[in-house]
């Protein structure tokens, strides 16, 4: 599993598989009972413990297996979080609609409340992985979760702020007032920024793993780059007309109809 081809499809793979594996659970969960969402966080609680179990072995080992286990272990571990997420069970205090016309104040107060619990166990799952890895060998638990949680931290804040495109589509029923938090705008400052910013970490990731003398820190460094280079096109998805949608929609069941109101201008 060192031919780079491999390695760049294999981490395409994982993010398309896992991405839709969860919008599926979450969508049938839409689709049943009350307590269906609460079931899905349960039952997925292995992705969690394996996701540590899985990290922890493998920070002791810089070697082919030990890096791909770090890398699944924090796909796994990152996984569960967002599932808790997207059920709403791990959201935040907050879980009205933002009122049209509020003021940037209260948009920022109210944005931050509807995702608190969530951002906590990121960075909560962020300082364990980085302070199991600290002074490991293998550290690509550690960097795997961090680059997805800067991706998505970059996300976030360009949703809140404005973009030209805004997808909503897989908002899942207890996430629905979210779209009130979105901005369908002209892009900010923030979105070339943020462009630039994962093209430059994708570059050095790419560097790293050219200059790797040995087989496993070129497939960590190669893993991270792919990974970093699908988060800057999910940034792209924001501005280009590419109906992005349509990589998971046919594998989902039928969506319920759900309304929800966005902050335009």
């Amino acid at each position: 599993m060192t031919n780079p081809w491999i390695i760049a499809l294999s981490a395409i793979f994982l993010w398309w598989a896992s991405t839709g594996l969860i919008l599926w659970r979450v969508r049938k969960a839409d689709l049943g009972g009350p307590d269906d969402h609460l079931w899905s966080v349960l039952l997925g609680l292995p992705l969690l413990v394996g996701g540590a179990i899985g990290a922890h072995a493998s920070v002791s080992q810089l070697t082919v297996g030990g890096v791909y286990g770090g890398f699944l272990s924090a796909l796994a571990f990152w996984g569960w979080i967002e599932l808790a997420f997207l059920s709403g069970i791990v959201t935040g205090p907050h879980r009205e609609p933002c009122p049209l016309g509020a003021k940037l104040p209260e948009r920022i107060w109210r944005a931050v409340g509807s995702i608190l619990w969530h951002e906590f166990a990121l960075i909560a799952g962020l300082l364990a992985l980085t302070h199991l890895t600290m002074d490991a060998p293998n550290r690509f638990a550690a960097l795997t979760f961090a680059t997805l949680f800067f991706a998505r931290v970059s996300a976030k804040l360009n949703l809140f702020l404005g973009a030209p495109r805004i997808n909503i589509e897989f908002l899942p029923r207890p996430l629905a007032h979210l779209a009130s938090h979105f901005r369908k705008a002209p892009m900010t400052a923030l979105l070339p920024l943020s462009v630039a910013a994962l093209a430059l970490a994708t570059g050095w990731w790419a560097a790293q793993a050219a200059h790797a003398t040995e087989d496993a820190p070129f497939i960590g460094y190669l893993l991270l780059a792919v990974l970093t280079a699908l988060a800057l096109i999910e940034h792209l998805f924001m501005v280009l007309p590419i109906p992005d949608q349509k990589l998971w929609r046919w594998m989902l069941p039928e969506a319920p109809t759900v309304q929800a109101t966005k902050q335009d201008t």
